[in-house]
């Protein structure tokens, strides 16, 4: 019977999908394992289940020399040392499905929140200042007729232009690769450079995954050939962007607002963002919700069978010999 070590608290539904055919140990009376609580008890297990709290890197993968399967809980994979575990024949599974719809839901929900200034309006109403009624003060920025620039046109990325599109907005996207004309039409969105994606988008979400290409993707200069209008939004990876120089712009109007999910320390937010009115900070909840929750929860535990039984699809990160 395989070993499996889940670092966090799961779900019932997922252990269901594992109890009687798999050994399974994870926490009872806290949230999540630590790297020292996973580094003492990973020899004896060929499942690893990681949490967010720590880097999977080569440390426990060698301590874990019976390692067979990393199932990751989440769609980003930057938690572990994906090139490590490839070389020491380790595979390594995501889940993308569960974590699509939710993900795209919040991106476009930060989108309108930041534009319309949902947030701050209420923030304000409920402090002793209070905010002005006037009928041009303070205004927000509308969506309809506006460009989204979605940097990262994969699975949430598409279903964040559906959204969008049905809300009347124009899409540009820049990406890896081009996806094929059939998937353009579909969104009736435009490839277009990066650069030319900073310097004409109303509104820009960051969908890409974090690699070493894409770390730090966006800073000064990104954000100086942005409009003083551009609504920025990452729920992708926190690493992804330069913080300071993000407050900077923030602080001196240098864009409209942003809207952020993730940050590059987590849990820790860098202070100078926390002192501005015109970006909304979420912890790290592009996916939660019950059901998402729920949903991701069995379709790590379904990666797991699937690796062993062939019986379910499974979502391989790497590929090993």
């Amino acid at each position: 019977m395989k070993k499996v070590l889940i670092a966090y608290r799961l779900k019932p539904e997922g252990l269901r999908v594992l109890q009687g055919t798999y050994a399974v140990t994870l926490p009872t009376e806290k949230s999540y394992f630590s790297r020292e609580e996973v580094l003492a008890m990973i020899p004896d297990f060929e499942v690893l289940v990681p949490n967010f709290s720590f880097y999977t890197d080569q440390e426990i993968m060698e301590r874990g020399s019976k390692l067979e399967l990393i199932s990751n809980w989440g769609v980003g994979f930057n938690n572990i040392d994906v090139d490590y575990a490839t070389q020491k024949g380790i595979a390594v599974t995501n889940i993308p499905d569960s974590t699509r719809e939710p993900t795209a839901e919040f991106a476009f929900g930060l989108l309108l929140a930041a534009g319309r200034r949902i947030s701050y309006y209420d923030r304000k109403l409920r402090s002793p200042e209070g905010v002005s009624w006037g009928i041009y003060a303070e205004a927000g920025l509308s969506i309809y007729g506006k460009t989204l620039g979605i940097i990262g046109m994969g699975r949430i990325g598409q279903s964040l232009a559906r959204r969008a599109v049905a809300s009347g907005m124009n899409i540009i996207y820049h990406n890896r690769n081009r996806l094929s004309r059939e998937i353009e039409q579909i969104y009736n969105a435009t490839y277009v450079s990066l650069d030319t994606l900073l310097s004409t988008a109303d509104y820009i979400s960051l969908n890409a995954p974090s690699t070493k290409e894409t770390r730090r993707m966006i800073g000064e200069r990104e954000l100086d050939i942005m409009k003083p209008t551009a609504v920025f939004i990452n729920t992708a990876r926190g690493d992804m962007v330069d913080e300071h120089a993000l407050a900077d712009a923030l602080r001196n109007n240098k864009i409209w607002a942003a809207a952020l999910d993730v940050f590059e320390n987590e849990p820790h937010i860098l202070p100078e963002l926390l002192t501005l009115d015109n970006v909304i900070l979420a912890p790290h909840a592009g996916t939660k919700t019950v059901e998402a929750r729920l949903d991701m929860s069995i379709e790590m535990a379904r990666n797991i069978v699937g690796f062993y039984e062939g019986t379910f699809p499974i979502s391989r990160v790497n590929e090993t010999t």
